[in-house]
Parts: structure tokens; C-alpha cells; sequence
């Protein structure tokens, strides 16, 4: 199940099963997410501010993650089955997103309103009905794209989607807030250069909030993402030790340079957006996030040009 993978298979080959396995995805994880978020107030939203660092961010990163062949998770996969790129770009990916959280003020000041969550102003019946609503229309609209003939949807994409649900209702019930990836890897960074006294988060916009300053002095397993992304990196290192390792393709000196260049955006531009895939799209569409919405056709206009990108470099 990929989410790099779904949008650049509709893109290449007008092949809708991953898109279609996604919103499949969504409207699970959104039949759990709305109702528990209206019983029960201690459970959180993943709510990010409409503004002009959520448009910038969530374009560049659809363009960089089908180059660099992966999104947060997908990153975090691909470097537990031991491919080198994605190795070399998660260390890259932390400190981006790290740069992002410390210049995020700067972008805000661009322009940004109040976070918008659906179930404030439609209730949650409402918001989980305009929910489905606008998903189903996603489909009319990938219908409109790839035309008539197409296989829509295959076995391990509808698995893909029922587990994947299953675990981030799991991951809301348990954490008490949405599945997330891209505040695990800027935390990282953050504690590193922290420790080494290279930085001072108490002169920073967002690692001054009194919840992060809290992190950066516990233990990183205090931290809810690094618990999932060591998760995710472990499952992966667990698969690959089963199949016999990594058979990705050797590159070449350029693809490696323009790999990592695009890593290291990728984890910049993931803050910016307020998430990746997992934290904007999933979490934040599945839990009433108007974010959500604004950042899915933005990271795909993005993807249709890293699409281009990735064909030009061959990889």
C-alpha cells in the first residue's frame, strides 16, 4: 500500500487502484475518526491553519516525494528494507523538517487563518456526511481522468486500507491523538542540535511552545511519532530479513545528488504543509481537518511535475 506509488500510477498509467484503495482508506478512517472525536473530547484533531506555508509546502512535497520515491512513511519503509537512497535521505528528511518547524513563523507570517475543524461547524453527523461527499467526488473525478475500462481496485489495496484504518483508529484510541510521522523526525534533529548547543528552542516560535520544549527534554520514547516511525522501521527491517534484502537498482552519481537534494525538501516542506500523506491527508481528512482537503490537490499538481522530474533523471 503506497501512497507515492498510487499517485504516480494514475499519473504514468491512468491505473486509479491505488488512488481508489486511498479514499477507500479515508472513508474508513473517517467513519472511526468523526464519531470517537464527538464522544469523546479528550481526543484530538490533527488540525493545521489554512495559509500560504500549507499551499507551498504541500505542493513541493507531492513534487519531491515521487522523486525521492517516498513520503514520511514511505521514507521510513523503504529505509528499513535497506534501500541506500531512502537510508541516506532519512537523515536528510529530519534535519528538513527541523529547518521548517524553526522558519515555520516566518512562512505563517505570510498569511494564514484560525484552523477549520468540520465537526465545529457542521456537527459530527455533517461533517462525516461532507466527508464521503467529497471523497466520492474525488472519484468522479479520477473517473473523468482515466476513463472507462479500468480495473478499480485490487485485493491487497482494499487489505492496505481496512488494516491501515484499523491501526490509525487504534493509534487515536491509544495516543489520544491522530497518527502522525514528520514531528518524530524534526524532534530528532531538534534534541541532536539542542544537545550540541547549536540551537535555543526557547528563542524559537515552535519548539518555544511549551509541549515541545517539554520533548526536547524527555526521552525520545516519550514521543508518540517516534514510537510509530520506529515502528514503521522496524516492520520493514522485519520483511526485508524475510525476503532475502534489498534488490533496489544501483544509481548514479546524479540521481544520488538530486535524490537527497529532493529528501531534504521534502522533510522542509512536510512541516511547512503541517504533515505528509500520513498527517495531513490521513489524519487530517479522517479527523475534519479542512487542511486535509487544501492539501491533497496541491501535493498532486506537485506530483504531476516530480512525476516529469523523476522520468528526466531516470530512476
Amino acid at each position: 500500500f503506497g501512497f507515492t506509488t498510487g499517485g504516480r500510477q494514475l499519473i504514468e498509467h491512468k491505473d486509479p487502484q491505488g488512488v481508489a484503495g486511498q479514499v477507500l482508506l479515508l472513508a474508513l478512517a473517517s467513519l472511526a475518526a468523526l464519531p470517537l472525536l464527538g464522544v469523546f473530547p479528550e481526543l484530538h484533531a490533527a488540525l493545521g491553519p489554512p495559509s500560504v506555508s500549507l499551499l507551498v509546502g504541500a505542493f513541493f512535497f507531492g513534487l519531491t516525494m515521487q522523486i525521492a520515491d517516498g513520503c514520511g512513511s514511505g521514507t521510513l519503509y523503504k529505509a528499513g528494507l535497506g534501500v541506500p537512497l531512502n537510508m541516506g535521505i532519512l537523515p536528510l528528511f529530519a534535519l528538513g523538517s527541523f529547518l521548517g518547524s524553526v522558519h515555520l513563523d516566518r512562512w505563517l507570517a505570510l498569511g494564514q487563518v484560525e484552523p477549520v475543524a468540520l465537526s465545529a461547524t457542521f456537527g459530527t453527523g455533517g461533517a462525516l456526511a461532507l466527508t464521503l461527499v467529497l471523497l466520492a467526488l474525488t472519484l468522479l473525478v479520477v473517473r473523468a481522468w482515466v476513463g472507462p475500462g479500468r480495473q478499480w481496485i485490487a485485493r491487497r489495496w482494499v487489505w492496505g486500507a481496512v488494516v491501515l484504518a484499523g491501526l490509525a483508529t487504534l493509534n487515536l484510541l491509544l495516543a489520544g491523538q491522530p497518527w502522525g510521522v514528520v514531528y518524530g523526525f524534526g524532534l530528532w534533529a531538534a534534541k541532536l542540535s539542542t544537545g550540541l548547543g547549536l540551537f535555543d528552542p526557547a528563542a524559537n516560535m515552535f519548539w518555544g511552545q511549551e509541549g515541545n520544549t517539554q520533548r526536547l527534554t524527555q526521552t525520545v520514547l516519550m514521543d508518540v511519532t517516534t514510537i510509530t516511525n520506529v515502528g514503521i522501521l522496524g516492520g520493514a527491517l522485519w520483511i526485508s530479513a524475510r525476503a532475502g534484502g534489498n534488490t533496489a537498482k544501483p544509481l548514479d552519481r546524479q540521481q544520488w545528488i538530486v535524490g537527497l537534494v529532493a529528501g531534504f525538501v521534502l522533510g522542509y516542506s512536510s512541516r511547512l504543509a503541517f504533515g505528509c500523506n500520513i498527517g495531513a491527508m490521513l489524519s487530517g481528512i479522517s479527523t475534519g481537518s479542512l487542511h486535509g482537503w487544501l492539501w491533497v490537490p496541491l501535493a498532486f499538481a506537485g506530483s504531476l511535475v516530480g512525476v516529469r522530474v523523476r522520468r528526466h533523471y531516470r530512476y
